[in-house]
C-alpha cells in the first residue's frame, strides 16, 4: 500500500506535507521513499516517525541517496527508527549533497559516538540545516555540543545571508530607482526640448506667415502705388491731351484772328477797290449827274459800310463768344483736373492711415508676443529653481539615509565582532559571497556607467541635432526680410535657454558622475573593510588554534577524569551488595 501511495505521489504537486508516522515501513517502503524524494518536487515536510527504517540498511542507503538529491524538502522527523552509527553514515553523506534541508529530528535511536562524528563532520559541508536533534543516542556531550555550536554558525549564516541579501536588495532597490529618477529626468528634460522645439517651429511657422502675411501686405501697398502711379499717369496723360485741346484752340483763336483781319484787309482792299471804282465812275459821269451821283454815291456808301460793321461787329461776338467757350471749357476742365488730385491726394493719405495703422497693431502683437514669451521664459526658470532645489532636498536626504546606514552598519559589525569566535568557519564563505556581491556590483556600476555612455551618445545627438536646427534657423533668418529682426531676436533667445537646458542635462551627468564616484567609494570602503575583516580573521584563526590545544587538553583531562570515574563506578558496584548478588548468582 506504502508503494501505491508513494508511486501516485512521485507526480505529485499540490501535497506539500506527508505524515507516515507508525506504518511498519521496510526495504520496499524505505525504497519507494528515496523515489518519491528524487521525483517529487513539492513536499516540504515529511513525517516518518516510528517505522523501524534504520533496520534494514540497503533500504536506508537508498532512502539516504532520494535524501541527498532532493532539492525541495525541508522538514524531516526520523524518531524511533532504530538508526544506528552506519545508517548516521548515510545520512551524513546525504547531507553533504543536500542544500534544502532545514529541520532534522533524530531522537531515540541509536546513533552512538561513530554517528554523532560523521554527522558532526557533515556539518562543515552542509550550512542549510539549522536544527539538528540528537537527544537519547547515546552521543557524547562534546559532539552535541559542537552540534550545537555549527548548529548556531548555520543560524548565523542564513541570517547573514538574508542581511547581505536584504541590503544588496536596498541597494539594487536604490539604484534602480536612482536610475528611474535620472531617466524620468532626462524623459522630463526631452519632453521639454520637444515641447520647446515644438514652440520653436510654431513660432518659426507663425513667423513664416507673418512674414508671408507682410509680403502680402506689402504686394498689395505696391499694388495701391501701381494703381495710384497708373491713375496719375492717366491724369497727366488728360492734362496733356486739355494742354493740347488748349493749345488747338489758342491756334484756333489765332487762325480766327488771321482770318478776321484777312477779311478785314479784304474788305479793306475791296473798299479802296469801290471808291476806285467809285472816283472812275464820278470822273466818267457827267457833271450834270454829279451832285445827284455824289449823293447816291455817298448813300450807297454809307449803306456798304453799315453792313460791313454790322458783319465785323456779328464776326467779333461770334469770335468772343467761342473765346469765352473755350476759356470755360479750360476752367471746366481745370476744376476737373484739380478735383481728381484732390481724390487722388486725399486716397494716398486715407491709404497711408490705413498702413501705419496695420503697422502698429503689428507692433503691438509683437510686443505682446515678446511679453508672453517673456513669461514662458520666466515660468522655465522659476520650474529649473524648483527642480535645483527638490534635487539638492534629495541629495540632503541621501546623505542622511547613508550616514543612518554607515552608523547602523557600524553598530552592527561591533555586535558581529562579539560574536566572530563562534561565527569564524563561516566569515570565509561570507567572504566568498560577499566578493560575489561586489562583483554584481561591479557589474551593476559597469552597466550603469554604459547606460550614462548611452544617454551621453543620446546627449550628443541631440546636441546635433539642436546645432543642426540652429543651422537652419540661421539660414532661415537670413532669408527673412528685415522687419522680422525682432522674431530673429526671440528665437535667439529660446536657443540661449536651450543651450541653459543643455548645461542642465550636463549638470545631471555630473551627479551621475558623482553617483558613481560615491559607488566606487562604497566599493573601496568594502573592499577595505573586507581586508580588516581578513585580518580580524587571521587574528581568530591564531585564537581558535589556541583554544583548539585548550579543548585537546581539556578532552584528556575529562578523558582522565572519566577513565577514573569509570574505575571507581567499577570498585563501586563490585563493592555494593548488588555486585555481591550479581556475584553470587
Amino acid at each position: 500500500g506504502v508503494e501505491l501511495l508513494l508511486h501516485g505521489l512521485c507526480s505529485n504537486t499540490t501535497v506539500t506535507s506527508l505524515d507516515l508516522k507508525g506504518n511498519n515501513l521496510r526495504t520496499m517502503g524505505a525504497e519507494a521513499l528515496g523515489k518519491l524524494l528524487r521525483q517529487n518536487k513539492s513536499i516540504r515536510s515529511l513525517i516518518l516517525e516510528w517505522n523501524s527504517l534504520g533496520a534494514w540498511e540497503e533500504g536506508f542507503s537508498f532512502f539516504c541517496q532520494g535524501l541527498g538529491a532532493n532539492s525541495v524538502l525541508q522538514r524531516l522527523d526520523l524518531r524511533n527508527n532504530q538508526i544506528s552509527h552506519q545508517g548516521a553514515g548515510d545520512l551524513a553523506m546525504a547531507l553533504k549533497q543536500n542544500a534544502s534541508l532545514q529541520e532534522l529530528d533524530l531522537r531515540w535511536n541509536n546513533i552512538g559516538l561513530l554517528g554523532g562524528r560523521a554527522l558532526l563532520n557533515c556539518l562543515h559541508s552542509n550550512k542549510t540545516l539549522k536544527r539538528l536533534e540528537l537527544a537519547g543516542n547515546n552521543v557524547p556531550s562534546d559532539i552535541l555540543k559542537a552540534v550545537e555550536q555549527a548548529m548556531d554558525h548555520n543560524q548565523d549564516r542564513q541570517t547573514i545571508l538574508r542581511e547581505t541579501q536584504n541590503r544588496t536588495y536596498v541597494l539594487s532597490k536604490e539604484v534602480l530607482s536612482l536610475k528611474d529618477e535620472k531617466t524620468k529626468q532626462f524623459l522630463d528634460l526631452m519632453d521639454t526640448i520637444d515641447k520647446q522645439r515644438e514652440e520653436i517651429a510654431r513660432s518659426g511657422r507663425m513667423s513664416a506667415a507673418r512674414v508671408n502675411q507682410l509680403q502680402e501686405a506689402l504686394d498689395e501697398q505696391h499694388s495701391i502705388m501701381n494703381s495710384l502711379k497708373a491713375k496719375l499717369q492717366m491724369t497727366e496723360a488728360a492734362l496733356a491731351l486739355s494742354e493740347q485741346k488748349v493749345h488747338s484752340l489758342g491756334e484756333l483763336l489765332n487762325a480766327t484772328k488771321q482770318e478776321q483781319s484777312s477779311m478785314a484787309e479784304r474788305h479793306f482792299t475791296e473798299l479802296q477797290q469801290q471808291k476806285q471804282e467809285s472816283a472812275d465812275r464820278e470822273g466818267k459821269l457827267l457833271g450834270d449827274l454829279s451832285a445827284a451821283g455824289e449823293k447816291n454815291l455817298l448813300l450807297r456808301n454809307q449803306d456798304q459800310l453799315f453792313q460791313v460793321k454790322q458783319d465785323l461787329t456779328n464776326t467779333t461776338a461770334e469770335l468772343k463768344l467761342r473765346a469765352v467757350q473755350a476759356e470755360e471749357r479750360l476752367e471746366m476742365e481745370k476744376r476737373r483736373f484739380k478735383q481728381s488730385l484732390e481724390d487722388m491726394e486725399s486716397l494716398r493719405l486715407k491709404e497711408v492711415d490705413h498702413m501705419t495703422q496695420h503697422i502698429e497693431a503689428s507692433e503691438r502683437s509683437m510686443q505682446d508676443r515678446i511679453q508672453r514669451l517673456e513669461a514662458i521664459r520666466i515660468a522655465l526658470e522659476e520650474e529649473l529653481s524648483k527642480v535645483k532645489a527638490a534635487a539638492l532636498t534629495e541629495r540632503g536626504q541621501a546623505e542622511e539615509e547613508l550616514i543612518k546606514v554607515r552608523n547602523q552598519a557600524r553598530l552592527e559589525e561591533r555586535q558581529r565582532l562579539e560574536h566572530l569566535e563562534e561565527k569564524l568557519r563561516l566569515m570565509t564563505e561570507s567572504r566568498d559571497e560577499a566578493q560575489n556581491c561586489c562583483h554584481k556590483q561591479k557589474q551593476m556600476v559597469a552597466e550603469a556607467q554604459a547606460k550614462a555612455n548611452q544617454l551621453s551618445l543620446h546627449a550628443d545627438g541631440l546636441r546635433r541635432r539642436l546645432e543642426e536646427l540652429q543651422q537652419d534657423l540661421n539660414s532661415k533668418e537670413e532669408e527673412k526680410v528685415t522687419e522680422v529682426n525682432k522674431v530673429k531676436v526671440e528665437l535667439q533667445e529660446q536657443i540661449g535657454h536651450l543651450q541653459a537646458e543643455r548645461t542642465a542635462q550636463e549638470g545631471l551627468r555630473e551627479k551621475i558622475a558623482a553617483l558613481e564616484r560615491q559607488l566606487k567609494a562604497l566599493s573601496s570602503n568594502h573592499r577595505e573593510a573586507l581586508l580588516d575583516k581578513e585580518g580580524e580573521i587571521s587574528m581568530l584563526l591564531e585564537k581558535l588554534r589556541m583554544k583548539e590545544a585548550d579543548i585537546s587538553r581539556m578532552r584528556e583531562e575529562e578523558a582522565q577524569r572519566a577513565s577514573f570515574l569509570q574505575n571507581a563506578i567499577m570498585a563501586y558496584v563490585q563493592g555494593s551488595p548488588l555486585g555481591t548478588h550479581s556475584s553470587r548468582k
